[in-house]
Formats: structure tokens, C-alpha cells, sequence
């Protein structure tokens, strides 16, 4: 590929003077690096500007080619609490909102999906024209058994979306061997630059596209590309698509979470949410009685430590979790503790310094 400086960012690759082709060819191996490293084709990749229009770009391209149903409603869509404010709130725009129940551990069972595509069938007119099942939690760290659910909805007819932002890069991300039909993945959360993403579909599925005015992406997202997003994420899959390197950086991640599990729960009172073992390996969530999360958060961050009461979209509204709501927890004392690739031992060792005083100081001044 050419140097950085003879790209001419500010090309448009779908010219075909010199810097337009220029463009296009890096614009394309960043597209393989994707597809590679999500075992896909090329062509079943449509960029995006990151998750959260990769999520709506899926729900609107099925969605829309669905009209009103015997009731004059709009499309049923299948969706359980504990999935993405995006999913959720793109489903209740563009759909009417069937809800999949979830059990104590946030996970997704293929016979909730089942039960919920039978009350679509009886309350609606028709079962959704569209399931969605992530492909882990992205607050509690469970991971969902997304080929079960897959399954039933091929023996139903009815296409399935996994929201796998939280997963890829952490953890196996097989559109094909999970037999999903739409997947959303976003760069930043596995290394990559932040504003760009993708959404990976099933050869030969058809969409409508969301945004339109031009012929890009294959005519299923207009707009220019955003070629240094592109490049930032196709490096960043490279990387990620060596052997066994998703393995690797989980290894470490999983060591990391489990010994701040350890020291977390060496504490009074304090308990892990979610699903123990079956988890992504850089995700923790605690719950903590006796105190709100939010001084928590501020006590550990006064002594260094990032943490977070919730998902990073959500900590905006000030709302209680969805997530821990449909779980049956208390959403208000939950704190979630993630790694990533700059984490240290340093990092894990000043929150085992931290979180004991930090509680059993809030606590004191409650007594």
C-alpha cells in the first residue's frame, strides 16, 4: 500500500483519477483486513460510522421492507431489555417492541425467544420480522447462546441481528458459524479509531439501506467513506486476525477480571452480576449493598481508578440500567470494571488498594 502522505485523505474513492484509485485500494484492503478477520467475503462488509449505525442500519434494512400487519401496526420486532440502548430504541422506532424475557443472569434463552415470537403471532397478526440476540452482555459480561437462537429463528423464517460491539475483539465472532443473518461490530471497542464500524451480513441477504443519496458501500450506505476510520480498523483486525491472538489478549483479560473478582468479593457485601464463567473476559460487574454505585465510582476515581455504574451510554440519562432492571437486581448498586489493551498489573493492584477502603468508608458514613 502507499505511504500514509501519498493517499490524499481528502480523495473520494469512487473517482477514477490516479488519487480516487489510490484511495480505493487502501479503502478496499481495509475491508478485506475486516472480512478477514471475521471470517467473512469482503463483500458482505458495509462500513459504517461505528456500532450505533450499524445497529439501526440493520433494524431500518429489515424493518422497512415490512408494511403495516392485519392489526395496522407496524412490524413486530423480537428484543429483550438487556440488549443495547441502540437495539432497543432503534426496534421501538422503527417496529413494535416484543419483548424476550431474560433469566437472573442476563442471558438469553432460545425457548424466551420462542415464547416471544409465539405472543408476537397471537397479539400482533404475525411473528416479528426481525430477533435480536447480542452476542454478549455488554454491562454484565454474559455470553448468549446465539447459535441456539439462530436456530430457532431459521426454523422459523425469520432473520436474526447480533449486536457483537462488546464481543469482537475479545472474543469469537462467527456470523457464519452462529448462523446469524446481520451482524454489528464498531473499531473502537476492539482497538480500532472511534466513528467507524461495520455491519456484516449474510451472503446474499438484501437490505434497504438507511442513509441514501448515493451509490456507496455497494448502494447500502451513501455517503463518503471515512477512509482514515477504514484503515484504523482494517490495522486494527489485522492484528486481532493473527493465530490466536483473540485468544491470547483474552487470556490476560480473564486473568485480570478474575483478580479483581477476587479482591472485589473478598469484601462484605458485595457480589458479581451476571454470569460467573461463561462471561467476556474483560468485562466484571458488581453488585455492592448498602451504597449507591456513583460514590463508589467517585471514591475510585479519586485514587486513580476508572470505573463505571453502567453502559457508557447510558450514564447520560441518569436512569437506572435496563440491563440489571430485566435481570432483577438493583440497578442503582452495580459497578462495572472492564480491561482493555493498555491495562496494567499496576492498574488491577491500585483498585485492590482502593475498593475496600472506598466501600467500607461510604458505609461508615451511612451508619
Amino acid at each position: 500500500m502507499a505511504a500514509w502522505d501519498d493517499l490524499g485523505v481528502t480523495a473520494d474513492p469512487g473517482r477514477v483519477h490516479t488519487e480516487g484509485r489510490m484511495v480505493r485500494a487502501a479503502l478496499e484492503e481495509a475491508r478485506e483486513q475486516v472480512a478477514t478477520l471475521f471470517a467473512v467475503r469482503p463483500r458482505q462488509v458495509v462500513l459504517t460510522s461505528g456500532g450505533t449505525e450499524s445497529v439501526n442500519s440493520a433494524v431500518w434494512g429489515v424493518v422497512a421492507g415490512h408494511g403495516p400487519g392485519p392489526t395496522g401496526t407496524r412490524a413486530p420486532v423480537a428484543c429483550a431489555d438487556v440488549e443495547h440502548s441502540a437495539v432497543r430504541d432503534a426496534s421501538a422506532r422503527h417496529g413494535v417492541v416484543v419483548r424476550v424475557a431474560v433469566d437472573g443472569t442476563g442471558r438469553i434463552h432460545p425457548s424466551a425467544v420462542g415464547d416471544a415470537v409465539d405472543r408476537s403471532t397471537a397479539e400482533q397478526g404475525r411473528p416479528p420480522v426481525l430477533v435480536h440476540c447480542q452476542a454478549a452482555n455488554h454491562e454484565v459480561g454474559t455470553v448468549q447462546d446465539v447459535a441456539g437462537v439462530a436456530e430457532l429463528c431459521r426454523g422459523r423464517g425469520i432473520p436474526l441481528h447480533v449486536d457483537a460491539v462488546a464481543a469482537a475483539g475479545h472474543a469469537p465472532v462467527d456470523l457464519d458459524g452462529w448462523g446469524a443473518d446481520l451482524v454489528s461490530v464498531s473499531a473502537h471497542k476492539m482497538g480500532g479509531p472511534a466513528g467507524t464500524g461495520a455491519l456484516l451480513l449474510r451472503r446474499g441477504l438484501r437490505i434497504e439501506p438507511m442513509m441514501v443519496g448515493g451509490e456507496q458501500e455497494r448502494a447500502r450506505r451513501a455517503g463518503l467513506e471515512n477512509l482514515a476510520g477504514a484503515i484504523g480498523f482494517g490495522a486494527a483486525a489485522s492484528v486481532l486476525a493473527a493465530p490466536g491472538a483473540v485468544q491470547a489478549e483474552g487470556d490476560v483479560s480473564r486473568s485480570q477480571t478474575d483478580r479483581l473478582r477476587r479482591s472485589a468479593l473478598a469484601v462484605g457485601g458485595v457480589h458479581a452480576l451476571g454470569d460467573p464463567e461463561d462471561r467476556l473476559p474483560h468485562i466484571v460487574c458488581l453488585g455492592i449493598d448498602g451504597v449507591e454505585a456513583e460514590p463508589v465510582l467517585l471514591g475510585l476515581d479519586q485514587s486513580g481508578v476508572a470505573v463505571h455504574s453502567g453502559s457508557s451510554c447510558s450514564s447520560e440519562t441518569l436512569e437506572p440500567s435496563a440491563v440489571l432492571e430485566a435481570m432483577g437486581v438493583d440497578a442503582e448498586r452495580s459497578l462495572r470494571l472492564s480491561v482493555g489493551w493498555s491495562t496494567t498489573d499496576a492498574d488491577i493492584g491500585a483498585f485492590e488498594a482502593a475498593f475496600a477502603g472506598v466501600v467500607g468508608g461510604l458505609r461508615a458514613l451511612r451508619a
